[in-house]
């Protein structure tokens, strides 16, 4: 059966299109979809054309896989301009989640219905793209410039009752059945003899005045920061723009050259590797051996910045949640903070009043750990010192059934041990969320030893009722990205104290694309944090490792970041951002003297390559230890939680980018330099030999 499928009743051509699993536009669906409108141009009987997808959603977007590749099959725009063109009226009976591609031929129709639960959007942006076929040039003409490009720009995924009262969608209609809808509004526009209303002909909404290019000019300033790397962006900016200056068909090619100039970017290839890489993360032993638990009702213990979060993440998806704190002081903080974080969203118009009291009815605070003895699942996400977790989980173990879930919040410690006090081991693991809880993306599903595949079936099912992305690691100190950050952060400091300037370095990365520099994240999360870490850790430490002692220094003075007004930066009311702390520079200074140092230079591309270098030289021993299944998995880890630009595909999509053979050439420099930090692995090694990447390991 083909995926595209037509038939003729009465008046009316039926188009179905089913090209499983998503209803993708591939070559296959183009050839189709073409040879349908070639035979409709001569059907002169034919009145009215419906096109649906009844078995599944409406055309989901491009193929992606095509990308870059030749593939044998007609343009998606010449298909739209074609089916815009024809001299009966086109309906797109439209439900799910037509996107990209599938709404741009939505809009080359005449009439657009959908179900209520329809969402529709252009979120080329987010793969490096431009709407290819014709988006550019429809949407602003339906939805108007403003809300046009802020769609196109954001990639937001537009509800259908919005949709409508912006033009993009005629009309909703309550009732699932997308056949049965198409076939209802076409014997209805036959029967009131309406006539097909070309988009491209709709310039209503699409008028080059001066009112027009100061919104545009808005638009520009409010994406400039968000955007100020990226390449597609702009196309889509200088596509619409182009466009109020040609006609329809001049624009539709413009933006073709646009969309070519994209595909050919290296950005692209970045943001498609994400792309793919967050959708592999699933890809695990765990899932297809075990069925996840039916989760309804969780436990967080730790009223906290991560309780706190943690328990909001799960309010927002619905969840019952109960909060233990030790004393009624700290659930009241804790609750202030939620309440205070709902009446932010109420303020700027995210939700409603109603919303917030709705999700608090299902939030109870409590300070005896008893009243966690109905959860399903309870997180742990108290102090972090492994004999305050352990004792939880001893306490927990009597409290609750053996069928309860029993996760801990770790960002380093060994879940191993913490699942040693719990009588069955096999539904302990770590969740590792990433603050704010509540709103990053990112969690670390932490398998121990013990844990059994029904566990991580399960919490793999909760992250996608979070709508988190989840990623599996196995136990190590910090797992997979705490681990590579801290090795990071060593080789930074290294730099530091050989020389390099704290502000040169933020610089540099900020510059690369990464949201914050390495001394900015410190500040924002504390450098109290990493200040106990190195505390914990030091006992273990071999003294032929080389330490530095500047952070240390910083934080005896009490110099915490953000939370205390000064760390590597100072803040306050009249303080500018990003101003230096004067008195790190003389810290630094010092300790070299301490060290025995002499400071040399440092280049903008030293202190890069000893950045990425460092980035990947952790993550091949992860890789080594098989704590992450694949390379892929590490750049979904620093791209959701440690601010690496997306752009990039990661650090390890990156190594590939620039060449392995670099990446060692850098790491066997640096291991003449210090062989003991930088002992080049084997795997490195390996891959090169064999002139192999990273991406053949996934």
């Amino acid at each position: 059966m083909s995926v595209v499928n037509f038939k003729n009743i009465d008046d009316i051509c039926l188009i179905e299109i089913n090209n499983p699993p998503v209803n993708a536009i591939s070559a296959e669906v183009r050839k189709g979809l073409l040879k349908v409108v070639i035979e409709l141009e001569k059907n002169k009987k034919i009145k009215a054309v419906i096109i649906c997808a009844p078995n599944r959603t409406f055309l989901a977007g491009a193929d992606i896989r095509e990308f870059g590749k030749n593939v044998d099959g007609p343009i998606l725009s010449d298909i739209c301009n074609r089916l815009e063109r024809l001299d009966k009226i086109v309906i797109a009976s439209l439900h799910g989640t037509p996107l990209g591609g599938g709404l741009e031929v939505a809009m080359a129709c005449h009439y657009r219905i959908a179900t209520p639960n329809t969402k529709v959007g252009l979120p080329e942006v987010l793969l490096g793209i431009i709407p290819g076929a014709g988006g550019t040039q429809r949407l602003p003409r339906l939805a108007g410039i403003t809300v046009g490009l802020e769609m196109m720009l954001t990639g937001k995924h537009v509800p259908a009752k919005e949709a409508k009262n912006n033009g993009i969608i005629d009309e909703i209609i309550d009732n699932d059945d997308t056949v049965s809808n198409g076939l209802e509004v076409a014997k209805r526009l036959i029967s009131n003899n309406s006539r097909p209303l070309a988009t491209c002909l709709r310039n209503e909404k699409f008028v080059n005045t001066e009112e027009t290019k100061i919104s545009i000019e808005k638009i520009k300033q409010k994406f400039a920061l968000k955007h100020k790397n990226l390449f597609s962006p702009h196309a889509i900016i200088q596509s619409l723009e182009d466009g109020l200056n040609l006609t329809f068909e001049n624009a539709v090619q413009n933006e073709r050259k646009l969309f070519a100039d994209c595909i050919k970017s290296h950005q692209r290839e970045g943001l498609i590797h994400a792309f793919f890489s967050e959708r592999a993360v699933n890809k695990i032993p765990e899932l297809k051996l075990g069925k996840p638990k039916t989760i309804k009702k969780i436990g967080v213990i730790g009223g906290g910045t991560m309780g706190t979060g943690i328990s909001m993440a799960a309010l927002n998806s619905g969840f019952s949640v109960v909060m233990i704190e030790q004393d009624q002081n700290g659930l009241d903080k804790a609750f202030e903070k939620i309440v205070g974080t709902y009446d932010r969203n109420i303020n700027l118009g995210r939700m409603s009043n109603n919303d917030k009291d709705s999700i608090l009815n299902n939030f109870k605070g409590d300070t005896d750990l008893n009243t966690l003895s109905d959860r399903d699942l309870i997180i742990e996400a108290v102090f972090e010192e492994m004999e305050v977790k352990k004792d939880v989980f001893k306490k927990l173990n009597s409290i609750c059934s053996n069928e309860t879930i029993l996760a801990t919040n770790t960002s380093y410690l060994n879940v191993n041990e913490i699942a040693e006090v719990v009588s069955s081991p096999d539904r302990v693991l770590g969740l590792h969320f990433f603050s704010p809880a509540n709103i990053m993306k990112l969690l670390e599903i932490v398998v121990a030893e013990k844990t059994s595949n029904h566990t991580v079936a399960t919490a793999f099912s909760l992250a996608k009722n979070l709508k988190k992305i989840p990623v599996r690691s196995g136990v190590c100190d910090g797992f997979i990205g705490n681990r590579i950050l801290s090795k990071y952060l060593v080789a930074i400091y290294h730099m530091v104290e050989d020389g390099a300037s704290i502000y040169d370095i933020d610089r540099v990365i900020r510059e690369f694309g990464c949201a914050m520099g390495p001394f900015q994240v410190i500040d924002l999360a504390g450098g109290d944090i990493g200040w106990a870490t190195r505390k914990r850790k030091a006992p273990y430490r071999d003294s032929n490792d080389r330490y530095v002692e500047i952070p240390d220094r910083i934080c005896e003075r009490g110099w915490f970041g953000q939370k205390t007004g000064k760390g590597y930066y100072l803040y306050g009311k009249n303080v500018p951002f990003l101003t230096p702390n004067p008195e790190i520079e003389k810290i630094c200074e010092e300790e070299r003297n301490r060290a025995g140092i002499k400071p040399k230079k440092f280049t903008d591309e030293e202190i890069l390559n000893k950045y990425i270098s460092s980035l990947v030289l952790e993550g091949i021993k992860i890789l080594e230890e098989k704590i992450s299944i694949r390379p892929s998995d590490i750049d979904v880890v620093y791209i959701n939680g440690y601010g690496f630009p997306r752009w990039r595909g990661g650090p390890m999509n990156y190594a590939d980018k620039i060449g392995l053979k670099n990446i060692l050439k850098h790491i066997e420099t640096y291991e003449k330099e210090d062989p003991r930090f930088w002992k080049c692995p084997e795997l490195l090694k390996k891959l090169v030999a064999n002139n192999t990447l990273f991406r053949d390991l996934n």
